[in-house]
């Protein structure tokens, strides 16, 4: 029985985050990137000025400001996939893959914008706090028939918060704890947990003020120790970028240990790992970016830097440290965050492990407690505020038992309903752009002045 539910589970999983669904979200990104004409580019100065404060207006309704809102978002989609999942890309695809990577994460950075300026403007303002994400963008501006779609949303949201966002997370930083210092995993654990439930306690606005010093300082750690790697490896920067450009058209060729892959896998893998790692579609991050006390298009505006920095930055810097340092391609049968340590170990010696274990740690619990937020705004949907602190117990129970046991067929099936958020939530994007286009137009006519 068991054997067979894991069965179904991993078929389950497999079948969702197949070719159609990828290509899904990377197509939609294409779509509003020209029906928005191109607003990563035009807004992006923009964008960091809003972030920074510019044009803040203390009037405004919500709980968090604007750079607290995108790290509270970023903490969530910064994680493991940016260290163990672009070493798998590249090891699967070849070089070329780092290119339809950063193709995935330009295109997400509209779709980003798209579905957190939605979330915006359909935000619950009626209680003590706003309430805002995909499920009340469909109640609010799609109307009655759209309920049962918000509804499963917001339920999905509440399993993938468990697995994905939780388990996986603290199981993966027990591991490495446990692998480079020989912490057993239940203490590791434990003291996640306790550190959890301590940020929890406090809501958004403390996971707010919690990652808007975790993001940049883990973001500053990572992409230091890899610019380290990269100025002693300068030599061979204009080869690696070659390799890049040239695997992106043509394929990549059989080199050292890597066995060649042919161009439609190159794409595959960049793909894959773009979208994976912003999480654009799915509609997560418009949950805290509706916490930010902000104009709709604003907040959206400052939603779209998200991809860029998940993406474009922090993957890019593990994708050219592989590149640079030849293992890519020598892997020596390490795969994932192993192969990345060992990339660090080049330059860092011993050191290396240590620097990656405090990165995992990092990304792991910073991703904890953003995802812990999302499942309570799936809570509130449903079933309202008073069943928060409920949630919040079982969240942590989950946070301590994904430290002590992999339990596969979780993992798996929140893997598959995160993976189903983004359909209910592209379909209610689409069906409600042409409203969004017409704002983006007013807000074009009648930019707002700066605030400082």
């Amino acid at each position: 029985m068991v054997q067979a539910l894991e069965d179904f589970s991993v078929s389950f999983v497999t079948a969702v985050w197949g070719l159609p669904l990828i290509f899904l979200l990377f197509g939609a990104g294409l779509i509003f990137t020209l029906f928005f004409a191109f607003p990563q580019i035009r807004h992006f100065k923009h964008a960091i000025d809003i972030a920074l404060g510019k044009y803040d207006k203390p009037e405004d309704k919500g709980e968090i400001n604007h750079l607290q809102a995108l790290t509270a978002a970023l903490s969530a989609t910064l994680g493991l996939g940016n260290i163990a999942g672009v070493a798998v890309a590249i090891a699967t695809g070849g070089p070329g893959a780092v290119f339809w990577m950063w193709i995935a994460g330009f295109l997400g950075m509209a779709t980003k914008f798209t579905s957190v300026s939605l979330s915006l403007i359909f935000r619950d303002e009626s209680g003590k706090e706003v309430h805002g994400g995909p499920m009340y963008t469909m109640k609010n501006g799609l109307g009655k028939a759209f309920l049962p779609m918000a509804a499963l949303y917001a339920f999905f949201a509440i399993l993938s918060s468990f697995g994905a966002g939780n388990m996986f997370q603290s199981n993966q930083m027990a591991s490495i704890i446990n692998n480079t210092t020989g912490m057993p995993t239940w203490l590791s654990g434990a003291i996640c947990t306790v550190f959890a439930g301590l940020v929890l306690v406090g809501g958004i606005k403390r996971i707010g003020t919690v990652t808007e010093k975790l993001v940049p300082a883990m973001v500053f750690i990572y992409c230091g120790g890899a610019i380290g790697i990269l100025i002693a490896n300068a030599s061979e920067i204009p080869s690696m970028f070659a390799m890049i450009f040239d695997g992106a058209f043509n394929g990549t060729a059989a080199v050292g240990g890597f066995a060649g892959i042919a161009f439609k896998e190159v794409v595959i893998q960049g793909v894959r790992r773009g979208v994976f790692s912003n999480e654009a579609g799915m509609g997560s991050a418009a949950m805290a970016h509706s916490a930010a006390k902000s104009d709709a298009l604003q907040e959206g505006f400052v939603a779209l830097l998200g991809p860029f920095i998940d993406t474009i930055v922090v993957c890019s810097m593990t994708a050219l440290v592989l590149l640079s340092t030849g293992l890519w391609s020598n892997t020596g049968g390490l795969q994932g965050s192993e192969l990345t340590a060992a990339a660090f170990s080049t330059l860092y010696g011993g050191a290396g492990e240590y620097i990656i274990m405090i990165v995992v740690v990092l990304f792991a619990f910073s991703t904890i407690i953003s995802w812990s937020y999302y499942g309570e705004q799936g809570v509130t949907y449903l079933w309202g505020e008073k069943y928060i602190p409920h949630y919040r117990y079982v969240f942590l129970g989950f946070t301590l038992l994904g430290a002590l046991l992999e339990l596969k067929i979780v993992l798996n099936l929140s893997d598959a309903v995160f993976g189903l958020l983004a359909i209910p939530n592209l379909i209610a994007n689409i069906m409600l752009s042409k409203d969004l286009r017409k704002k983006l137009k007013a807000y074009e006519a009648n930019m707002p002045q700066k605030t400082s």
